[in-house]
């Protein structure tokens, strides 16, 4: 078994990236366009989202049952996803239908119609997908996390938009979107299985290496995390929290250090806080810790979702095995455990075409390369204890510290007083 990383800039700026895995049948190709959430401005909020949707309902030469239809029948897929920073169109076919998942994917870039009938359609699907989501508390409350800590910064804004502004987008607006966004130089095509890279090559180069649209990106500046305190009334079971830090940016020196404190502190069954609040003390049956990394940002929070009467017990509980990372550090069988379970999950992953076609397109579009595994790897076995007690230390400081709450009125909690109560300094 074999794989090969290959990378060819095209003359307009769009960048191929290839591995080619001689040992399966099939391949996955995605194009991956650095334009999400955090790229709208006031009045086109939800438009990378919209436009991801708008995408699928019919081009030039296809209708939007065709484009349903056109992979579907050859046993492929064909989907996409929308981020804060970036949205990717994507296919996985067999080996032999290469050539039709580009032409489907080249005919949706370069050719939808974007029916003004069909705009007015989807704003109705999009409008009743926001009011689904209000409707889970526990995915709601992470968004709104994100938007009080981050005010009024767009990498703190919903992906999906609001009702107002969906309702306010227009086939103008998305024109305008797509030649400023939609460029070159701010395209990644990412191919991955049983391929020949020159093969590649030439039939993408035709396509798109002479189209021309809009200029550089240029991003907001960083994010600046608030400390906040905050609790939403709503009709629930379980009052939903969320406690956290501002994160780190994705070449930050202690990234691998805090994807260990995160794996041990909420990463699976056996993390801490798993163990701690669910297994032990029944309190909970959702609790995990993440952190959300962009290109010069991040979040580092703890979720739970119990039951109202317990969540000063649950807060309580997630600060106190915060503490005790913070003065006492992990132990080195806590480490080489989790540095293990890092390595399978990750190479558990890159089983899949997808999955290595998705690490090519997200590393080559936010880190201007190709981070391989074995780089990944060879990072994350240098972490030291030390280097987990510096991160956990420099990340979770009082000050820094935010709570959202979001359940039946009458259970909040103040923050301060369990901190003064368990001598956070």
């Amino acid at each position: 078994m074999r794989t090969l990383y290959r990378k060819t800039l095209l003359s307009n700026g769009v960048r191929i990236v290839t591995e080619e895995i001689d040992h399966v049948r099939s391949v996955s190709i995605g194009l991956w366009i650095g334009a999400g959430s955090r790229d709208e401005r006031s009045g086109y909020e939800g438009i990378s989202h919209f436009t991801e949707h708008m995408f699928f309902k019919g081009t030039q030469n296809r209708t939007a049952r065709e484009l349903a239809e056109s992979l579907e029948a050859v046993g492929g897929q064909l989907n996409a996803f929308t981020t804060k920073e970036y949205t990717c169109f994507y296919a996985k076919v067999l080996d032999e239908d290469l050539d039709l998942a580009i032409d489907v994917l080249s005919d949706m870039f370069f050719s939808s119609l974007f029916d003004e009938k069909e705009i007015e359609k989807e704003k109705k699907v999009v409008i009743e997908e926001i009011k689904m989501y209000e409707d889970s508390p526990d995915e709601l409350i992470h968004d709104l996390f994100s938007e009080l800590v981050w005010n009024d910064h767009p990498l703190g804004k919903p992906i999906l938009g609001t009702e107002n502004s969906i309702r306010g987008l227009s086939r103008e607006k998305i024109l305008h979107y797509l030649d400023h966004h939609y460029a070159p130089d701010n395209l990644v095509i990412a191919v991955a299985g049983k391929i020949q890279h020159e093969e590649v090559i030439k039939k993408l180069s035709s396509i798109y290496g002479e189209f021309k649209r809009g200029g550089k990106r240029i991003l907001e500046g960083t994010p600046i995390g608030h400390q906040v305190q905050r609790s939403i009334t709503k009709d629930t079971e379980q009052m939903n929290l969320v406690m956290g830090v501002p994160g780190l940016g994705q070449d930050d020196e202690d990234i691998y250090a805090m994807h260990v404190v995160n794996n041990i502190l909420g990463g699976g069954l056996s993390s801490r806080l798993f163990q701690g609040i669910r297994e032990q003390r029944g309190l909970a049956y959702s609790v995990y810790s993440y952190h959300s990394t962009y290109v010069d940002a991040g979040v580092f929070a703890i979720y739970a979702g119990t039951t109202p009467s317990n969540t000063e017990e649950v807060t309580e509980c997630i600060l106190a095995e915060l503490l005790d990372i913070k003065n006492k550090g992990i132990t080195q069988q806590e480490l080489e455990r989790t540095k293990a379970q890092i390595k399978g999950s990750m190479y558990l992953g890159l089983e899949s075409v997808s999955s290595r076609m998705s690490r090519l397109g997200k590393t080559e579009l936010t880190y201007n390369r190709i981070l391989t595994p074995e780089e990944v790897v060879e990072k994350l076995e240098r972490v030291s204890l030390e280097d987990v007690r510096q991160v956990m230390n420099r990340l979770w400081q009082r000050e820094k510290m935010s709570l959202v709450m979001m359940g039946p009125k009458g259970h909040e909690v103040n923050l301060n007083d369990i901190l003064d109560r368990q001598n956070w300094t």
